[in-house]
């Protein structure tokens, strides 16, 4: 199993790479990650920049 990423309680500019490998790190393959990334962009927890595919986290 990969080690956990250490994510910061401020809000850092992540990117879109950045969700993928936390999310995949914490799944047990890549049907779960991307069942969670879709989730997480659909219920609106996560949205998406125009420049350079950058995240914008809701709280």
């Amino acid at each position: 199993m990969n080690k956990p990423l250490k994510i910061s309680h401020r809000r850092p500019n992540l990117t879109l790479g950045d969700m993928i490998l936390a999310v995949s790190s914490s799944s047990r393959n890549s049907r779960e990650s991307i069942a969670a990334i879709t989730d997480l962009l659909r219920s609106g927890r996560v949205c998406l920049s125009d420049r350079r595919c950058k995240l914008r986290v809701a709280a």
